[in-house]
This record gives C-alpha cells, sequence and structure tokens, in this order.
C-alpha cells in the first residue's frame, strides 16, 4: 500500500500520487500516459497531472490497482 509520507516531492498536489516503492516498471505511464510520467534521472513514475473527470479517476485507478508494488496511492493532498 502505497505511503503519502513517502511519496515523490516531483508528484503533483491532489489526490493520486506515487511513492518510493516504485520499480519503474511503466505499467501506470501505459495505463494513464495523461497523468503519469517518468524521472528519467532516478528511474520512477510519478503523477505529473491530476485527473479532472471521472474519465481520468478511472484510468488513475486501473494503474493504482495494476500497480505490481501499489506505489500508486488516492489518499493524497486534495
Amino acid at each position: 500500500m502505497a505511503d503519502k509520507s513517502d511519496k515523490w516531492a516531483d508528484n503533483t498536489a491532489g489526490k493520486f500520487y506515487v511513492d518510493e516503492q516504485c520499480i519503474d516498471c511503466d505499467l501506470c505511464r501505459e495505463t494513464a500516459p495523461d497523468f503519469f510520467t517518468r524521472n528519467d534521472d532516478e528511474a520512477y513514475s510519478f503523477v505529473y497531472k491530476q485527473p479532472e473527470d471521472q474519465e481520468g479517476i478511472d484510468l488513475c485507478m486501473e494503474a493504482l490497482e495494476g500497480c505490481p508494488v501499489e506505489a500508486i496511492g488516492d489518499d493524497g493532498d486534495e
């Protein structure tokens, strides 16, 4: 389970975030490329844009549910 106290500083403020458990597997970036991107220097994903509609929320939830190490959280700062 993702821990918001361990989330990457790169995450845009809001509901969704990626924490330091990320293994850079690319699943979230493939599932929801409008919201997740990669820090190329450190090799991890983070949320660069929060979803603004239900379709975006659904894509982020799909990424969260598919994350193999549970590094995506949905209890961030709103």
